[in-house]
Protein backbone atom coordinates (compact mmCIF):
# COMPACT_ATOMS: atom_id res chain seq x y z
CA UNK A 1 0.00 0.00 0.00
CA UNK A 2 1.47 3.22 -0.29
CA UNK A 3 1.71 6.26 1.66
CA UNK A 4 -1.77 7.67 2.14
CA UNK A 5 -2.45 11.03 1.60
CA UNK A 6 -4.53 13.13 4.30
CA UNK A 7 -6.37 14.33 0.98
CA UNK A 8 -6.68 10.57 -0.11
CA UNK A 9 -9.80 8.56 1.33
CA UNK A 10 -8.75 5.22 3.52
CA UNK A 11 -12.06 3.54 1.49
CA UNK A 12 -13.31 4.17 -1.17
CA UNK A 13 -16.33 2.55 -3.44
CA UNK A 14 -16.12 3.24 -7.09
CA UNK A 15 -19.33 2.55 -8.76
CA UNK A 16 -19.71 -0.74 -7.27
CA UNK A 17 -22.39 -3.81 -8.20
CA UNK A 18 -22.21 -6.91 -6.53
CA UNK A 19 -24.50 -9.83 -7.87
CA UNK A 20 -25.44 -13.39 -6.32
CA UNK A 21 -26.42 -14.84 -9.62
CA UNK A 22 -29.77 -12.59 -10.14
CA UNK A 23 -29.76 -10.83 -6.98
CA UNK A 24 -28.27 -7.19 -6.89
CA UNK A 25 -26.63 -7.24 -3.11
CA UNK A 26 -25.33 -3.39 -3.92
CA UNK A 27 -25.89 -1.12 -6.65
CA UNK A 28 -23.76 1.25 -8.38
CA UNK A 29 -22.47 2.32 -4.79
CA UNK A 30 -19.58 5.40 -4.67
CA UNK A 31 -18.79 6.58 -1.07
CA UNK A 32 -15.42 7.71 0.04
CA UNK A 33 -14.28 7.37 3.90
CA UNK A 34 -11.57 9.69 5.09
CA UNK A 35 -9.01 8.56 7.69
CA UNK A 36 -9.92 8.59 11.13
CA UNK A 37 -13.85 8.79 10.43
CA UNK A 38 -16.20 6.76 12.28
CA UNK A 39 -18.48 6.08 9.93
CA UNK A 40 -21.84 3.53 9.72
CA UNK A 41 -23.73 1.62 7.61
CA UNK A 42 -27.91 1.64 8.35
CA UNK A 43 -30.50 0.04 7.02
CA UNK A 44 -32.95 -2.70 7.11
CA UNK A 45 -32.10 -6.09 6.78
CA UNK A 46 -31.24 -6.83 2.56
CA UNK A 47 -30.27 -3.60 2.08
CA UNK A 48 -26.56 -4.24 1.82
CA UNK A 49 -24.69 -2.99 3.99
CA UNK A 50 -22.98 -6.09 5.09
CA UNK A 51 -22.03 -7.23 1.68
CA UNK A 52 -20.35 -3.73 1.51
CA UNK A 53 -18.79 -4.30 4.78
CA UNK A 54 -17.38 -7.81 3.23
CA UNK A 55 -16.05 -6.13 0.50
CA UNK A 56 -13.68 -4.01 1.77
CA UNK A 57 -12.56 -6.81 4.23
CA UNK A 58 -11.83 -9.03 1.16
CA UNK A 59 -14.67 -11.45 2.00
CA UNK A 60 -16.34 -10.69 -1.11
CA UNK A 61 -15.09 -9.30 -4.25
CA UNK A 62 -17.32 -6.46 -6.42
CA UNK A 63 -19.25 -7.83 -9.68
CA UNK A 64 -18.33 -4.26 -11.15
CA UNK A 65 -16.21 -1.11 -10.21
CA UNK A 66 -13.78 -0.56 -7.94
CA UNK A 67 -12.97 -0.54 -4.54
CA UNK A 68 -9.92 1.35 -2.78
CA UNK A 69 -7.47 0.77 0.23
CA UNK A 70 -5.64 3.62 0.24
CA UNK A 71 -5.55 5.11 -2.78
CA UNK A 72 -5.26 1.62 -4.47
CA UNK A 73 -7.83 -0.98 -5.98
CA UNK A 74 -8.09 -3.91 -3.95
CA UNK A 75 -10.54 -6.07 -5.97
CA UNK A 76 -8.93 -9.12 -6.50
CA UNK A 77 -6.65 -8.50 -2.92
CA UNK A 78 -7.00 -11.39 -0.84
CA UNK A 79 -8.19 -10.60 3.14
CA UNK A 80 -5.29 -10.96 4.70
CA UNK A 81 -3.25 -8.76 2.81
CA UNK A 82 -5.68 -5.89 3.64
CA UNK A 83 -4.91 -3.27 6.26
CA UNK A 84 -8.09 -4.14 8.13
CA UNK A 85 -9.82 -6.05 11.05
CA UNK A 86 -13.12 -7.23 11.58
CA UNK A 87 -14.91 -7.67 14.64
CA UNK A 88 -17.91 -9.82 14.00
CA UNK A 89 -21.80 -10.32 15.90
CA UNK A 90 -20.49 -13.14 17.70
CA UNK A 91 -16.76 -12.01 18.38
CA UNK A 92 -15.63 -15.69 16.85
CA UNK A 93 -13.26 -16.13 20.29
CA UNK A 94 -11.35 -19.65 20.63
CA UNK A 95 -13.00 -20.81 23.20
CA UNK A 96 -10.10 -23.39 24.55
CA UNK A 97 -7.41 -20.29 24.91
CA UNK A 98 -6.83 -17.63 27.39
CA UNK A 99 -7.58 -14.00 27.00
CA UNK A 100 -3.72 -13.52 26.04
CA UNK A 101 -3.49 -16.19 23.35
CA UNK A 102 -7.10 -15.12 21.91
CA UNK A 103 -5.97 -11.55 21.50
CA UNK A 104 -2.02 -12.55 20.50
CA UNK A 105 -3.53 -14.55 17.71
CA UNK A 106 -3.06 -12.47 15.32
CA UNK A 107 0.71 -11.54 16.11
CA UNK A 108 1.96 -15.28 16.11
CA UNK A 109 0.79 -15.07 12.07
CA UNK A 110 2.63 -12.31 10.96
CA UNK A 111 6.15 -13.06 8.99
CA UNK A 112 8.28 -12.45 11.35
CA UNK A 113 6.66 -13.35 14.34
CA UNK A 114 7.47 -10.83 17.38
CA UNK A 115 9.43 -11.90 19.96
CA UNK A 116 7.57 -13.48 23.13
CA UNK A 117 8.42 -10.32 25.02
CA UNK A 118 7.09 -8.57 22.47
CA UNK A 119 3.54 -10.10 22.20
CA UNK A 120 3.44 -9.89 26.04
CA UNK A 121 4.10 -6.37 25.85
CA UNK A 122 1.50 -5.89 22.86
CA UNK A 123 -1.12 -8.05 25.06
CA UNK A 124 -0.69 -5.95 28.35
CA UNK A 125 -0.83 -2.84 26.61
CA UNK A 126 -3.79 -3.19 23.94
CA UNK A 127 -5.76 -5.30 27.42
CA UNK A 128 -5.03 -1.51 29.46
CA UNK A 129 -6.80 -0.12 26.49
CA UNK A 130 -9.93 -2.09 26.58
CA UNK A 131 -9.96 -1.86 30.61
CA UNK A 132 -9.27 -5.23 30.76
CA UNK A 133 -5.83 -4.67 32.53
CA UNK A 134 -5.19 -7.64 34.86
CA UNK A 135 -7.31 -10.25 32.69
CA UNK A 136 -4.31 -12.06 30.85
CA UNK A 137 -5.22 -15.69 31.99
CA UNK A 138 -8.80 -15.47 32.20
CA UNK A 139 -10.87 -17.79 30.12
CA UNK A 140 -13.14 -16.48 27.46
CA UNK A 141 -16.09 -18.28 29.10
CA UNK A 142 -15.83 -17.31 32.47
CA UNK A 143 -16.38 -13.61 31.08
CA UNK A 144 -19.47 -11.40 30.65
CA UNK A 145 -20.96 -10.62 27.14
CA UNK A 146 -19.11 -7.29 27.20
CA UNK A 147 -15.71 -8.44 28.59
CA UNK A 148 -16.12 -10.73 25.38
CA UNK A 149 -16.64 -7.68 23.09
CA UNK A 150 -13.49 -6.16 24.71
CA UNK A 151 -11.51 -9.13 24.12
CA UNK A 152 -12.78 -9.06 20.57
CA UNK A 153 -12.09 -5.47 19.75
CA UNK A 154 -8.04 -5.78 21.66
CA UNK A 155 -7.43 -9.07 19.35
CA UNK A 156 -8.33 -7.23 16.10
CA UNK A 157 -6.32 -3.85 17.00
CA UNK A 158 -3.18 -5.61 18.47
CA UNK A 159 -2.29 -5.34 14.80
CA UNK A 160 -3.12 -1.87 14.50
CA UNK A 161 -5.13 -2.05 11.26
CA UNK A 162 -5.48 0.98 9.02
CA UNK A 163 -9.68 0.42 9.20
CA UNK A 164 -11.54 -1.52 11.99
CA UNK A 165 -14.88 -2.84 10.79
CA UNK A 166 -17.65 -3.53 13.12
CA UNK A 167 -19.96 -5.96 11.94
CA UNK A 168 -23.25 -5.37 14.50
CA UNK A 169 -20.72 -6.09 17.79
CA UNK A 170 -23.54 -4.89 20.01
CA UNK A 171 -26.44 -7.07 18.80
CA UNK A 172 -25.96 -9.66 21.84
CA UNK A 173 -25.69 -7.24 24.37
CA UNK A 174 -28.82 -6.06 26.41
CA UNK A 175 -29.69 -2.29 26.54
CA UNK A 176 -27.75 -0.93 29.03
CA UNK A 177 -24.52 -2.58 28.68
CA UNK A 178 -25.31 -1.84 24.77
CA UNK A 179 -25.33 1.63 25.81
CA UNK A 180 -21.70 1.59 27.83
CA UNK A 181 -20.08 -0.49 24.82
CA UNK A 182 -21.00 2.54 22.44
CA UNK A 183 -19.28 5.09 24.85
CA UNK A 184 -16.35 3.25 25.21
CA UNK A 185 -16.52 2.26 20.96
CA UNK A 186 -16.80 6.08 20.77
CA UNK A 187 -13.57 6.88 23.05
CA UNK A 188 -11.39 3.80 21.84
CA UNK A 189 -11.96 5.33 18.42
CA UNK A 190 -10.72 8.92 19.67
CA UNK A 191 -7.66 7.06 21.21
CA UNK A 192 -6.25 5.15 18.64
CA UNK A 193 -7.64 7.35 15.71
CA UNK A 194 -8.22 4.45 13.41
CA UNK A 195 -10.76 4.83 10.83
CA UNK A 196 -14.02 2.31 12.30
CA UNK A 197 -16.94 1.48 10.24
CA UNK A 198 -19.74 -0.05 11.89
CA UNK A 199 -22.68 -2.15 10.13
CA UNK A 200 -26.13 -1.39 12.27
CA UNK A 201 -29.76 -1.69 12.05
CA UNK A 202 -30.21 0.63 14.98
CA UNK A 203 -30.33 3.79 14.21
CA UNK A 204 -29.75 5.09 17.74
CA UNK A 205 -26.46 2.82 17.69
CA UNK A 206 -25.48 4.74 14.56
CA UNK A 207 -26.62 8.42 15.85
CA UNK A 208 -25.07 8.31 18.30
CA UNK A 209 -21.47 7.47 17.56
CA UNK A 210 -20.79 8.04 14.12
CA UNK A 211 -19.17 11.29 12.44
CA UNK A 212 -21.40 10.15 9.21
CA UNK A 213 -24.03 7.92 8.50
CA UNK A 214 -24.76 5.71 5.13
CA UNK A 215 -28.03 5.30 5.01
CA UNK A 216 -28.93 2.42 2.52
CA UNK A 217 -31.96 0.96 0.72
CA UNK A 218 -32.25 -2.41 -1.82
CA UNK A 219 -27.83 -2.15 -2.26
CA UNK A 220 -28.30 1.74 -3.30
CA UNK A 221 -26.89 4.57 -0.91
CA UNK A 222 -29.82 7.15 -0.08
CA UNK A 223 -28.26 9.43 1.89
CA UNK A 224 -24.88 10.19 3.34
CA UNK A 225 -24.48 12.62 6.24
CA UNK A 226 -23.98 13.37 9.62
CA UNK A 227 -26.23 12.52 12.26
CA UNK A 228 -28.26 15.84 12.89
CA UNK A 229 -28.61 16.15 9.14
CA UNK A 230 -30.20 12.86 8.66
CA UNK A 231 -32.34 13.78 11.64
CA UNK A 232 -33.01 17.09 10.28
CA UNK A 233 -32.85 17.35 6.73
CA UNK A 234 -33.62 13.99 5.53
CA UNK A 235 -33.82 13.94 1.39
CA UNK A 236 -37.30 11.82 1.13
CA UNK A 237 -40.29 10.47 3.27
CA UNK A 238 -37.71 6.93 3.46
CA UNK A 239 -34.92 8.62 5.36
CA UNK A 240 -37.48 10.45 7.27
CA UNK A 241 -39.01 7.25 8.67
CA UNK A 242 -36.00 5.41 9.17
CA UNK A 243 -33.87 8.16 11.15
CA UNK A 244 -36.19 8.39 14.32
CA UNK A 245 -39.41 8.86 14.57
CA UNK A 246 -42.04 11.18 12.22
CA UNK A 247 -45.35 11.90 11.74
CA UNK A 248 -46.58 11.70 7.92
CA UNK A 249 -49.18 13.65 6.44
CA UNK A 250 -49.99 14.00 2.00
CA UNK A 251 -50.62 16.06 0.33
CA UNK A 252 -50.61 18.21 -2.89
CA UNK A 253 -48.28 21.24 -3.83
CA UNK A 254 -50.55 24.66 -4.23
CA UNK A 255 -47.10 27.08 -4.59
CA UNK A 256 -43.42 27.09 -3.43
CA UNK A 257 -40.57 29.29 -3.24
CA UNK A 258 -37.43 29.80 -1.86
CA UNK A 259 -39.76 30.78 2.09
CA UNK A 260 -41.65 27.64 1.75
CA UNK A 261 -44.88 26.34 0.27
CA UNK A 262 -48.64 25.99 0.49
CA UNK A 263 -50.32 22.32 0.60
CA UNK A 264 -53.29 21.21 0.47
CA UNK A 265 -53.65 17.91 2.65
CA UNK A 266 -55.61 14.78 1.91
CA UNK A 267 -57.31 15.13 4.84
CA UNK A 268 -59.16 18.71 3.75
CA UNK A 269 -56.92 20.96 5.69
CA UNK A 270 -54.57 23.63 4.21
CA UNK A 271 -50.76 23.56 5.49
CA UNK A 272 -48.20 26.21 4.96
CA UNK A 273 -44.50 25.09 5.48
CA UNK A 274 -41.52 27.12 5.71
CA UNK A 275 -39.20 24.68 5.67
CA UNK A 276 -38.60 22.09 2.55
CA UNK A 277 -36.17 19.61 1.52
CA UNK A 278 -35.37 20.94 -1.94
CA UNK A 279 -38.09 23.88 -2.56
CA UNK A 280 -36.60 24.43 -5.98
CA UNK A 281 -37.78 21.05 -7.55
CA UNK A 282 -41.70 21.64 -5.73
CA UNK A 283 -44.01 22.54 -8.34
CA UNK A 284 -48.31 23.36 -8.10
CA UNK A 285 -49.49 19.36 -8.46
CA UNK A 286 -46.27 17.70 -6.65
CA UNK A 287 -47.94 14.94 -4.40
CA UNK A 288 -45.38 15.56 -1.64
CA UNK A 289 -45.38 14.21 2.46
CA UNK A 290 -44.93 16.74 5.52
CA UNK A 291 -43.03 15.24 7.93
CA UNK A 292 -43.20 16.76 11.99
CA UNK A 293 -41.38 15.14 14.10
CA UNK A 294 -42.94 14.00 17.77
CA UNK A 295 -41.05 16.25 20.03
CA UNK A 296 -41.82 19.81 17.36
CA UNK A 297 -45.55 19.08 18.41
CA UNK A 298 -46.78 20.86 21.37
CA UNK A 299 -50.11 20.31 23.21
CA UNK A 300 -53.04 22.08 25.12
CA UNK A 301 -56.00 21.62 27.09
CA UNK A 302 -57.58 25.01 24.89
CA UNK A 303 -56.70 25.80 21.67
CA UNK A 304 -55.97 29.63 22.97
CA UNK A 305 -53.06 27.98 24.68
CA UNK A 306 -51.20 27.09 21.67
CA UNK A 307 -49.43 29.33 19.79
CA UNK A 308 -50.53 31.53 16.95
CA UNK A 309 -49.45 31.71 13.24
CA UNK A 310 -49.03 27.58 13.37
CA UNK A 311 -48.76 25.14 10.15
CA UNK A 312 -51.32 22.88 11.66
CA UNK A 313 -53.16 22.82 14.73
CA UNK A 314 -55.53 19.85 15.55
CA UNK A 315 -58.41 18.71 18.03
CA UNK A 316 -57.51 15.31 19.38
CA UNK A 317 -58.36 12.40 21.61
CA UNK A 318 -55.89 10.68 23.65
CA UNK A 319 -55.30 7.01 22.97
CA UNK A 320 -52.13 6.33 24.45
CA UNK A 321 -49.73 7.40 27.24
CA UNK A 322 -46.36 5.91 27.37
CA UNK A 323 -43.39 7.20 30.24
CA UNK A 324 -40.16 7.44 28.99
CA UNK A 325 -38.80 9.14 31.89
CA UNK A 326 -37.28 12.89 30.41
CA UNK A 327 -40.34 12.61 28.14
CA UNK A 328 -43.72 11.20 27.66
CA UNK A 329 -44.90 9.98 24.52
CA UNK A 330 -48.69 10.45 23.68
CA UNK A 331 -50.65 8.57 20.79
CA UNK A 332 -53.28 10.93 19.76
CA UNK A 333 -56.43 10.52 16.63
CA UNK A 334 -58.36 13.07 14.93
CA UNK A 335 -60.58 12.01 12.27
CA UNK A 336 -59.28 13.84 9.39
CA UNK A 337 -55.84 13.15 10.55
CA UNK A 338 -55.67 10.14 11.84
CA UNK A 339 -53.11 8.79 14.52
CA UNK A 340 -50.28 10.71 15.27
CA UNK A 341 -47.73 11.28 17.96
CA UNK A 342 -46.60 13.88 20.93
CA UNK A 343 -43.83 13.57 22.58
CA UNK A 344 -43.93 16.02 25.78
CA UNK A 345 -40.94 16.67 27.66
CA UNK A 346 -41.01 15.83 31.19
CA UNK A 347 -40.33 19.50 32.15
CA UNK A 348 -43.33 21.16 30.46
CA UNK A 349 -45.66 18.23 32.92
CA UNK A 350 -44.68 19.49 35.79
CA UNK A 351 -46.96 22.39 36.44
CA UNK A 352 -49.84 20.64 35.34
CA UNK A 353 -51.55 17.29 35.59
CA UNK A 354 -50.08 14.83 32.66
CA UNK A 355 -53.07 14.25 29.65
CA UNK A 356 -55.30 11.49 30.10
CA UNK A 357 -55.67 8.53 27.97
CA UNK A 358 -59.36 9.52 26.69
CA UNK A 359 -59.05 13.67 27.21
CA UNK A 360 -59.85 15.63 24.59
CA UNK A 361 -56.93 18.18 23.64
CA UNK A 362 -55.03 20.24 21.12
CA UNK A 363 -52.21 19.93 19.16
CA UNK A 364 -49.79 22.18 17.12
CA UNK A 365 -46.52 22.74 14.89
CA UNK A 366 -44.42 25.82 13.74
CA UNK A 367 -44.75 26.11 9.95
CA UNK A 368 -40.88 25.69 10.50
CA UNK A 369 -41.25 22.34 11.85
CA UNK A 370 -43.48 21.26 9.34
CA UNK A 371 -40.75 19.40 6.96
CA UNK A 372 -41.92 19.42 2.66
CA UNK A 373 -40.59 15.99 1.23
CA UNK A 374 -40.30 16.21 -1.96
CA UNK A 375 -41.86 12.41 -2.51
CA UNK A 376 -44.35 10.06 -0.56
Amino acid sequence: MPTLDAATPVIEFRNVTKRYGDVIATDRLSLAVDQGEFLSFLGPSGCGKTTSLRMIAGFEAPSEGDVLLEGSIVNRLPAYQRPVNMVFQHYALFPHYDVADNIAYGLRQRTPKPSAAEIRRRVDEILELVQLGGYQKRRVWEMSGGQQQRVALARALINKPKVLLLDEPLAALDRKLRREMQIELQTLQRNVGITFILVTHDQEEALSMSDRVCIMREGRIVQVGQPRELYDQPVNRYVADFVGKSNFFEGRVVRANRTGAQIDLDCGTSLKSECTNNPSTLKPGDRISVSVRPERMIMARSRKALPANTALDIRADVINRIFLGEHTEYLLRNEQFGEFLVLSPRQSELGEQPFDIGETVYAACSRESALVLGEI
